[in-house]
């Protein structure tokens, strides 16, 4: 491990607005933040950027920035110690565990950002069914999954698998920033979301809501969820 990633991981340890796979959760989160407000993820959050975004023009609700890496969590737990945001949060675990943090719903929205699309491996990706049924167990019903994302790939693949599965869109953005959309939440950018942008790149948004009959799932991820065993280990983080 370099220096500088040590160092990061060092300062986390120290950090209260950071807990790293912690234990007895469910159901106690107001521990964490003080109150009972809403609580948004951010999954797979890298530096937490999105949340601390949120977190900034939303007072009343509770972000929880989630990523297995604790050197790109340290930027964003950093800097939301530095503005006093009580509000931010962040839970270093792998999304395939994201169940054993809490009740069923628990959890108000859950936002996608630029997540690895994983072109070769589709069941690694954070809006593949078996993720999506995950989310199902900690969502209040109705409640928005948000991506955004740079593949045109990942979101062909979403809204594939949406359509299959029966959810309901709430709004489908094929160009943000070409139709003039990136306001509200939509205008917070991430690093990599500059970086983007600076490419030439096309940014896609979609929010939908999780189907009312449940999610579907087949083949071995339907008899992993049927034998109550632990998702495969993922890397989206």
């Amino acid at each position: 491990m370099g220096h500088k990633k040590l160092v990061k991981f060092q300062a986390i340890e120290t950090y209260r607005n950071v807990l790293q796979h912690p234990e007895n959760m469910p159901g106690n989160w107001g521990t964490v933040y003080g109150n009972d407000n809403p609580i948004t993820l951010e999954l797979a959050c890298g530096k937490g950027e999105y949340s601390v975004g949120l977190g900034r023009v939303h007072a009343n609700r509770n972000f929880l920035g989630v990523d297995i890496k604790g050197n790109r969590i340290y930027t964003g737990a950093k800097t939301a110690l530095e503005e006093n945001l009580t509000n931010v949060a962040y839970l270093r675990t792998h999304i395939s565990h994201i169940t054993k943090y809490f009740n069923a719903g628990e959890v108000e929205e859950i936002w996608i950002i630029f997540p690895d699309p994983f072109l070769k491996k589709e069941s690694n990706r954070l809006t593949h069914p078996r993720y999506l049924y995950l989310y199902e167990q900690i969502l209040k019903p109705g409640a928005r999954i948000n991506l955004k994302t740079d593949s045109k790939e990942l979101y062909d693949f979403t809204l594939e698998t949406i359509e299959s599965q029966g959810c309901t869109i709430h709004e489908n953005i094929a160009d943000i920033y070409g139709k003039g959309l990136a306001t509200g939440p939509l205008a917070i950018q991430t690093f990599y979301e500059k970086m983007h942008l600076a490419d030439g790149r096309t940014i896609y948004f979609v929010s939908f809501s999780l189907p009312e009959g449940g999610v579907k799932l087949t083949g071995r991820f339907n008899k992993t969820a049927q034998s109550g065993t632990e998702n495969e280990a993922d890397n989206n983080e």
